[in-house]
């Protein structure tokens, strides 16, 4: 079921919102919708801790070249439903999301399309192109390495640089009534950690994440993201790499020159370890670069997805 809110975006300039009901048991999904366009229809999927908003300075553009464009708020996001979770993490296992975004694909009537995720939603789009691959025409990941090579080369520069990925995993409840206690105060921290450039994210773009972080469930669900990530998602990670899976869809990295991913691995070779066809290159920002460097990013992925 689609239901329309009757209103537009109020960050993404000519998109309208929609609430998309999809899977068993159902789950709701908010989606910013622009549907025109003739060329290969385009996923947004965002990180944390945005929520789709983040493709502001981005989506337009992408619309703009042709293409339509859905971005969605990942479950436990955003204006998403925040589903209750299980002992294994399972309904906030990558897979589970990005059986979601298919969903949500195909009930707009898309049946291939190009994925681009960044962060979070960039591992997302890793496991969609995994487990969809007739789906998934074109891949693009923003700012990431593999999930399970980033943990297996842990070391104490990277545990430094991404402690929440070692906090947030803690048991419940220790994390959430921690963050829970100031959560404004957590955001900005973290939000100034991704960011290397003054002013970036913007006050508006601050004040709309702190309001779905503050939702019923925020908290817990996007602990719940990170512990899929460190347990059932390593799962599935290490099985494809038994079962010899590889991405098949050509897929273009970007990432922030100024930022950990970037400063810690050598990207590009990480991505060719699981995929065929890999292009991309550094970017000058830090972690945000569809915020920080939305002009270099389309000058990348526009002719990407058009070819």
């Amino acid at each position: 079921m689609t239901s329309g809110l009757s209103e537009r975006s109020p960050f993404l300039t000519g998109f309208d919102l929609a609430d998309i009901t999809v899977g068993d048991p159902p789950i709701r999904i908010r989606a910013a919708l622009s549907r025109a366009g003739n060329r290969l229809p385009v996923l947004l999927l965002h990180g944390h801790p945005q929520t789709h908003a983040t493709w502001h300075a981005v989506a337009p553009r992408i619309a703009e070249a042709g293409h339509p464009v859905v971005a969605i708020d990942l479950r436990g996001y955003g204006d998403s439903d925040k589903p209750e979770s299980d002992g294994d993490h399972g309904p906030y296992a990558k897979r589970t999301m990005a059986a979601d975004a298919v969903a949500v694909m195909r009930r707009l009537g898309y049946e291939r399309f190009a994925a681009v995720g960044h962060d979070r939603g960039g591992r997302v789009a890793h496991r969609l192109a995994l487990d969809h691959p007739g789906a998934v025409a074109r891949l693009a990941v923003l700012d990431i390495a593999p999930t399970l090579t980033m943990y297996e080369r842990t070391d104490r520069a990277f545990a430094t640089r991404y402690f929440w990925w070692f906090f947030l995993i803690q048991p419940e409840p220790l994390p959430e009534r921690m963050i829970g206690a100031d959560p404004e105060g957590y955001l900005r921290h973290h939000l100034r950690g991704q960011s290397a450039t003054p002013g970036i994210p913007a006050e508006p773009l601050i004040r709309e994440y702190l309001r779905c972080y503050r939702g019923e469930g925020a908290i817990h669900a996007i602990c719940e993201d990170y512990r899929a990530a460190a347990g059932i998602d390593l799962d599935h990670d290490r099985r494809d790499a038994a079962e010899g899976r590889r991405l098949r869809a050509p897929l273009l990295a970007l990432w922030g020159a100024k930022g950990t991913v970037g400063a810690l691995y050598d990207v590009l070779e990480t991505w060719r370890e699981k995929a065929d066809v890999v292009e991309g290159c550094a970017l000058p920002c830090g972690h945000l670069v569809q915020e920080e460097a939305p002009a270099a990013v389309l000058a990348q992925l526009v002719p990407f997805l058009g070819r």
